[in-house]
């Protein structure tokens, strides 16, 4: 019989229909409910098992009230793995503490004591690895005083080895649930999206991929991981957007990178403009050479130029005129752009073809996809694809950019991306950031979303970066670089670049979308050192921040000052930051902080050392009095230190 119940195990999403998300090389939390009839101890335990070679990685759970259980795994290869959990009644500790009970009240143990000697005698008999451990065991639970028996019965290395000889045909398992596991770059990584076509662009003329790579020498100066490029095929000539959007278009106006394809090729194929496929290469292996990697898009969609609408007409949706439907997304409208259609009767060749596509630009490097607008294609498309590409190149990587409703983004995260863009952008206030960071990190959405949060994309010039001045672009920078494991920005927030194309919208002005944009990257002002600093702050400190489950939010008394510290799941390291959303007022508070979070218990008196300032501050288990200007720096990122 067996009497164990196991429920609510986590990672497990939607019962293991969908895969939990692990990352290799950072800790993996395991946890369940579990319990029994009566009251007898339990065990339990959480195995990990790889489905490419059956590598199995095990931990025991730990008991943490209310028959609430939890431990950590920490998986080591990619690739699909396997979760269970374990429990059974464990006999020897439940016949352990009914022995002692008696014996600290006094009463007569010599029969129990017989009792554990003949488990462990009964364990000897079908162990023979053991065999010798269990007979001493048994012979020293029948030998001695009763205080010393029990002592014997006590010991560490005893409660071990009946653990581990422990039959298991009575326990209880639930899974197995499956677990992906990506590489490390998937859990903590700092993006910077750049246009190759703007570097070394001039006279209206196009940069190159040998100019752009000039670049990135300097992104990695700032920390970067992922060097990420908007499309960078041909673009087409019909209803080719002018600067601004303009349906006007004057001789030289490049288009919009989205607007993918033309007589030069298509999805597979680069920008004439930006030089060959032999050039890209050149490209990616630069960027390797700065350790970077080389991101790109993958935008389904095509210009009216682009081979497949005359190749495959059938890929798209038409009029009743017999015109193409181009995109929309009121009130913007995309004449140069046709979405593809997932209902097509051809499905089968449109997603061989997108399949293709993707390992085309594997084969040249590529192992990180940036997808665009995930949310408007086949969820059933995605699943399929992804799961192609990662059977034999499970180290591929896809960042979702879905700016839509929370279920169709928590969906896709299920079906297989491996970041996601979030509503970062738009919580600006300490309420909204409070409640996000929470959701994010403490409910179950932690087990299968990987949140990316971007400062600024090249759609996305928030209202607080236009009107709040270059404090405003240094508060974010702090609050996306500290609070979340990965987190980008688009080329140009290091400049503070803030002008919007009109009055209440999120457009740039002068978007790089639609023209070159070559910048003074030497500017005396520039945010690159800024960002420097708080990358290498993120990788001296990145198993406390890429260990997402340990952020916590502490009290301050100001409705304009937040204060969130990260831990490492070991407890050996802690974070902690007290920033200024204020872009305009210096904001002074107390500060009272939950030191159990921090991993300093009862203790009265630590240092808080701040890595943007490299100051050192004594604070208390009390009040803490911190005052923050906005014009010299917006935030404290304290290394805490037990004194």
């Amino acid at each position: 019989m067996k009497r164990v119940a196991i429920e609510h195990v986590r990672p497990a999403v939607d019962c293991g229909r969908f895969a939990a998300k692990g990352t290799r090389g950072l800790p993996l939390p395991v946890s369940a409910d579990i319990f029994a009839d009566g009251h007898d101890q339990l065990r339990a335990w959480a195995e990990l098992r790889r489905e490419a070679d059956g590598k199995t990685l095990t931990a025991e759970l730990e008991l943490q009230g209310n028959d609430h259980w939890s431990g950590v795994l920490t998986p080591d290869a990619a690739g699909c793995w396997r979760l269970t959990v374990g429990g059974v009644v464990d006999d020897y500790s439940t016949w352990l503490h009914g022995a002692r009970v008696k014996h600290e009240a006094g009463q007569d143990v010599a029969v129990e004591l017989e009792e554990g000697a003949r488990l462990a005698e009964s364990r000897a008999a079908g162990n023979a690895r053991d065999r010798d451990a269990l007979k001493k065991l048994a012979a020293a639970l029948r030998d001695g005083t009763p205080a010393k028996r029990v002592r014997a019965g006590s010991a560490a290395s005893a409660v071990a080895l009946m653990r581990r000889t422990q039959p298991l045909d009575r326990a209880t398992t639930a899974g197995p649930y499956p677990v992906w596991v990506d590489r490390e770059l998937a859990g903590f990584s700092a993006w910077y999206e750049m246009f190759p076509r703007s570097e070394g662009a001039r006279d209206g003329r196009s940069g190159t991929f040998a100019t752009a790579a000039k670049r990135l020498k300097d992104i990695a100066a700032m920390g970067f991981d992922i060097v990420y490029l908007p499309p960078i095929h041909p673009i087409g000539e019909s209803f080719r957007k002018g600067a601004n959007n303009s349906l006007e278009v004057q001789p030289g106006d490049p288009g919009s990178p989205w607007a993918i394809g033309a007589a030069a090729g298509g999805h597979d194929a680069v920008h004439p403009d930006l030089g060959t496929m032999d050039d890209f290469d050149a490209f990616v292996a630069a960027a390797r050479k700065a350790k970077l990697e080389v991101a790109l898009d993958f935008a389904v969609q095509c210009s009216p130029d682009h081979p497949w609408v005359k190749q495959h007409p059938q890929w798209f949706k038409h009029r009743p005129d017999g015109t193409i439907k181009y995109a929309e997304n009121p009130p913007k409208r995309y004449q140069d752009i046709y979405p593809v259609d997932f209902e097509t009767e051809d499905q089968e060749g449109l997603w061989a073809e997108l399949r293709r596509v993707l390992l085309h630009w594997v084969g040249h490097g590529v192992r990180v996809f940036r997808v665009d607008n995930p949310h408007t294609k086949a969820f059933d498309f995605w699943e399929w694809v992804i799961d192609e590409v990662r059977r034999d190149h499970p180290d591929v990587l896809f960042l979702a950019e879905a700016f839509t409703r929370p279920r169709t983004m928590e969906r896709l995260a299920k079906l297989g991306f491996t970041q996601s863009y979030t509503y970062f952008t738009w919580r600006n206030t300490k309420p909204e950031i409070s409640e996000y960071l929470w959701q994010l990190s403490q409910t179950e959405v932690v087990d299968y979303f990987r949140p990316n949060f971007w400062v600024n994309t090249p759609d996305i010039l928030h209202e607080v970066l236009q009107k709040g001045g270059p404090a405003a672009f240094r508060m974010r920078l702090v609050l996306a670089a500290i609070t979340c494991p990965s987190w980008g920005m688009y080329s140009g927030y290091e400049l503070y670049e803030s002008t919007p194309v009109r009055e209440g919208s999120e457009e740039y002005l002068d978007s790089e979308k639609y023209q070159y944009r070559p910048r003074d990257w030497s500017r005396p002002d520039s945010l690159a050192p800024m960002i420097a600093r708080l990358n290498a702050i993120r990788r001296q400190h990145r198993e406390a921040i890429a260990f997402l489950p340990s952020l916590h939010l502490h009290y301050s008394d100001s409705d304009h000052v937040l204060a969130v510290s990260r831990r490492s799941q070991a407890g050996d390291d802690a974070i902690l930051m007290v920033c200024n959303l204020d872009p305009f007022n210096v904001r002074e508070c107390t500060c009272w902080l939950d030191l159990e979070s921090l991993g300093l218990g009862n203790v009265n008196h630590f240092a808080v050392h701040d890595e943007l300032s490299d100051t050192t501050y004594e604070w208390s288990s009390g009040g803490n009095y911190v005052r923050l200007d906005p014009r010299k720096t917006p935030a404290h990122v304290f290394a805490v230190k037990r004194q």
